[in-house]
């Protein structure tokens, strides 16, 4: 039987999030996980319809940037896993102001509280993007590569980072820190990539891309990612940073024919929009750390995963449909 453990989860009601409760409570019978969130216009209560009568979990709306609200939550709990984030890149460029709010200063009230209240365990949820841009020749990015965000959004990430390890080295406080590449799967928000060619294509609409489609991701599984998370959290070394990447790299531009192909449509479907401001040509991760430390490797290829997404926004139109008509 495991142990027993509270978990404070802040941002569960986003699309990460939410995954991760999902995995947490049914992996581990006697956890208990308390979601913080805002509810901003991603923040959505029916990613978790079907546990909300759970007795182990327990949601309280509210802002990790309310010092008095998260030091009480914090008090209770055995450990933080931060996922509360501003998180799409177009929003950031049009006004940032949001993104060093939550991004950076939510994440130093998070540390502070964690701190003061007995050094509990502390997990921040990062992102690819903090590395910036890579060249088509170049090597994936490690643990140890340098900081090159480009976009207000990767930007006030990195700065979160940067205050996660420097409550590390000055109080240390047993953090970790984990980088992922682009997630899809079940719950996630219709506007981005992948949610947002699905449900344009069930609507019989095009699908939008940027540019000539050339911009190079990696795509994981969000269950994968909830794994992955899962074995840091539980056994990553402190003060250690890991990244979670899947090895299929592909253009935007790839990505789309293959869905369009498992829909049985035409390449007359997809839309050319103007590119992006900015717009991050490649990243990729070096997954050689975790898989070495951790022996974690992720066990959905995108041909699986992205044939189980479709059916799932096949099955859940309701879910979807209510936030692509939603006015934000």
């Amino acid at each position: 039987m495991s142990k027993i453990m509270k978990i404070l989860v802040t941002g569960g009601a986003g699309f990460i999030g939410s995954n991760f409760i999902h995995y947490i409570l049914k992996k581990y019978p006697n956890y208990q996980v308390v979601n913080l969130d805002k509810l901003t216009y991603a923040g959505n209560l029916d990613n978790l319809k079907t546990i909300e009568n759970d007795s182990r979990y327990k949601f309280v709306q509210g802002d990790i940037c309310d010092r008095n609200l998260v030091f009480e939550l914090v008090k209770d709990c055995d450990m933080v896993v931060n996922f509360a984030a501003e998180s799409h890149v177009d929003r950031s460029i049009q006004d940032s102001s949001a993104f060093v709010k939550t991004n950076i200063e939510g994440v130093q009230v998070l540390l502070e509280a964690v701190r003061l209240k007995g050094g509990k365990r502390f997990h921040q949820i990062s992102t690819d993007e903090v590395f910036g841009a890579l060249g088509i020749n170049d090597l994936s990015s490690s643990e140890e590569s340098p900081y090159k965000p480009r976009n207000p959004y990767s930007a006030s990430k990195a700065a979160a980072d940067h205050l996660v390890m420097a409550y590390y080295n000055t109080y240390s406080l047993p953090v970790t820190i984990s980088y992922s590449s682009n997630n899809y799967g079940p719950y996630q928000y219709p506007e981005k990539l992948i949610p947002l060619c699905i449900t344009n294509l069930l609507e019989n609409k095009k699908a939008p891309l940027y540019g000539k489609g050339l911009a190079i991701r990696n795509w994981i599984y969000v269950e994968d990612h909830c794994e992955a998370i899962d074995l840091i959290i539980h056994k990553g070394q402190i003060g250690e940073r890991y990244n979670v990447g899947d090895n299929n790299e592909e253009t935007n531009l790839e990505l789309i024919k293959k869905i369009l192909v498992l829909f049985k449509k035409s390449e007359e479907m997809i839309e050319y929009v103007p590119d992006r401001p900015g717009h991050d040509m490649r990243y990729s991760l070096d997954n050689t750390k975790i898989e070495k430390e951790l022996n974690w490797y992720p066990k959905i290829n995108f041909e699986e995963g992205i044939k189980k997404t479709i059916n799932w926004y096949i099955d859940n139109q309701d879910w979807w449909g209510k936030l692509k008509n939603k006015k934000i």
